[in-house]
């Protein structure tokens, strides 16, 4: 039973990340499938897009919690079946893996920001801090929410490497940064093109106001 409690832990793990709030929360909410416009991406950035502020800061919101709220339940309640730290950053890195592929959802998952930085927070509250402040200075100096995302996914395995040293947590922080990274591979290119959008712009081709001027064709470009 010992050996088989990490798994079903993990797979625990996997379902609850699995929840694609994005989908759900639109769904409730009477808004159209964020798989269908924007960047087509089921995460709180493209819901924001939708124009719907509300529906976005809950997607951001429960995408986090699917990613700490497993990870403290291990915290809390694992150490007498034998689950630990180790234990902890696999069900965490699970519950990221059922975000980024969801087995509710066809397989087609986010990115990855939120449901990290949950994860992250749970594992270890001061790297999360240190990553999410990371992220806040990049978006706020250059206003792309992906840029600030590869930026912090990049520098928090190190964080935890040199502050907290190495061992399960940094190893999950850093498979995690990795993905996320890869996730982001059409936001690079267009970082590098100067066509990524920037945090707080719609994406979304609009109709020209009559008599108005077209927008540049920025963002209509998929």
């Amino acid at each position: 039973m010992q050996g088989l409690l990490p798994l079903l832990a993990a797979l625990g793990g996997y379902l609850v990340g699995s929840l694609s709030f994005a989908v759900i929360i639109s769904r409730l909410m009477g808004l159209s499938d964020p798989r269908s416009y924007g960047s087509g991406n089921p995460g709180a950035t493209n819901v924001l897009r939708s124009g719907n502020k509300a529906a976005a800061i809950l997607t951001l919101l429960f995408d986090a919690l699917k990613g700490y709220v497993p990870v403290l339940l291990v915290t809390l309640f694992g150490a007498p079946w034998g689950l630990g730290e180790g234990r902890a950053a696999l069900v965490g890195l699970a519950a990221f893996l059922g975000h980024l592929w969801p087995v509710f959802f066809k397989f087609q998952g986010g990115k990855g920001v939120a449901t990290a930085a949950g994860v992250i927070l749970a594992l270890n509250p001061w790297l999360g801090a240190a990553t999410l402040l990371t992220w806040i200075i990049i978006a706020a100096f250059f206003r792309y929410s992906s840029l600030a995302a590869i930026v912090s996914a990049l520098f928090a395995p190190f964080y935890q490497l040199l502050i907290w040293g190495g061992g399960p947590i940094a190893g999950a922080v850093a498979v995690m940064g990795l993905l996320l990274i890869w996730r982001h591979s059409a936001n690079i290119q267009k970082l590098l093109k100067g066509t990524e959008s920037k945090l707080g712009q719609k994406t979304a081709p609009k109709p020209a106001a009559p008599g108005g001027h077209h927008h540049h064709h920025h963002g209509a470009k998929r």
